[in-house]
């Protein structure tokens, strides 16, 4: 990515000279090929896809009226950001972070039922790879990291660790690929910090990372031997299998179920919970995708036992060809952003 002004179209001209002229449509317009990437960099930062709405509503409104005032020295793409940056900043200073249950308490027993949900705004959200509007997922040149590896649950889960200079930073130059002078510019400060926060919060990320991102190990796999995962995944939870899907897991997985703060460590916690809770009734499923990681969709039976609705999103994290962890989002109401039917019938359509 060149982070130096582009040279704008004479279509972006005769936009942006409409938009400062408080045409409203001119400036949907000029913002329509930034939104897709802006509300993932909101969620990067917050954690929450309902955050990274309200942030970036509040970012399009700043922009909106400052407009008149942009001069061109940057380009648009690097002052939307510069806003939408600084809003989220605005936004973290209001809430508490965000974490997955691995970070709010220690490991549950599985002979005790599950805590109930704690419906607080302070769990990480799913976010769904079709919001990013990316063909390949490619970083740029300047970025070090992936724009699907860049939302996968662990690496949003280790920014929300970091203060939020340094997590601003990181996402700005390793994701973004801005400069440090950029950045400097974006956040009040001087290059000589940006390159000081950049290095604290490399070495914060280095210690809460996995040795490999999701998205080399896919490619690693395959979309065949990623199929025949989901397959057997699906299958074995529909059968209510228990030895089958700890089969397929690593040694060291855990299983947690956001919004409820219960969460399980190892197969043999795991397997209990299994048999005990989640596979007492009747499951059916459906794939997609999420964090630029293997999911899916979990339907419970309906209590007039005509169908099955929505109950869990599940997110995979695999490690070689096994699972190391599930994240079980107990929210149903995501399912249409993630490409999910509204209900299953009883039995698959042949």
């Amino acid at each position: 990515m060149s982070t130096t002004p582009d040279a704008p179209s004479g279509q972006q001209r005769a936009l942006l000279a409409a938009a400062r002229r408080g045409d409203e449509d001119a400036f949907g317009r000029l913002l329509a090929p930034h939104r897709a990437e802006l509300h993932a960099h909101c969620y990067r930062m917050l954690g929450s896809v309902h955050d990274a709405e309200d942030a970036l509503q509040d970012a399009l409104l700043r922009a909106w009226r400052g407009l008149p005032r942009f001069e061109g020295r940057s380009s648009l793409r690097a002052w939307l950001y510069r806003i939408a940056t600084n809003a989220c900043l605005n936004a973290i200073e209001r809430r508490p972070a965000r974490v997955l249950p691995m970070a709010y308490g220690p490991s549950s027993d599985p002979q005790f039922r599950h805590e109930p949900p704690l419906d607080e705004p302070i769990w990480i959200e799913p976010y769904p790879d079709a919001r990013l509007g990316l063909a390949d997922g490619l970083a740029a040149p300047a970025a070090r990291y992936e724009q699907r590896e860049s939302v996968e649950l662990a690496f949003v889960a280790a920014l929300q660790v970091l203060p939020p200079g340094q997590r601003a930073t990181l996402i700005m130059r390793e994701v973004l690929g801005f400069s440090a002078r950029e950045v400097a510019e974006s956040l009040g400060t001087t290059v000589a910090s940006v390159n000081s926060a950049l290095q604290r919060a490399r070495r914060a990320l280095g210690e809460r990372l996995p040795e490999q991102s999701q998205q080399a190990t896919l490619r690693a796999l395959g979309e065949r031997e990623l199929e025949a995962i989901v397959r057997a995944y699906m299958d074995a939870m529909e059968r209510g299998d228990v030895a089958a899907v700890v089969a397929m897991l690593t040694e060291d997985a855990t299983w947690s179920m956001p919004p409820i703060p219960s969460w399980y460590d190892r197969p043999a916690a795991i397997a209990v919970f299994l048999r005990d809770q989640a596979l007492a009734d009747p499951w059916r499923h459906a794939a997609t995708r999420a964090n630029g990681q293997l999911a899916i969709g979990c339907y419970s039976l309906s209590p007039d036992g005509t169908r099955y609705l929505p109950g869990v999103l599940d997110v995979l994290q695999l490690r070689g060809n096994r699972i190391a962890s599930v994240t079980g989002f107990v929210t149903p109401g995501v399912f249409p952003s993630f490409g999910l039917p509204s209900e299953l019938p009883l039995a698959p359509q042949p």
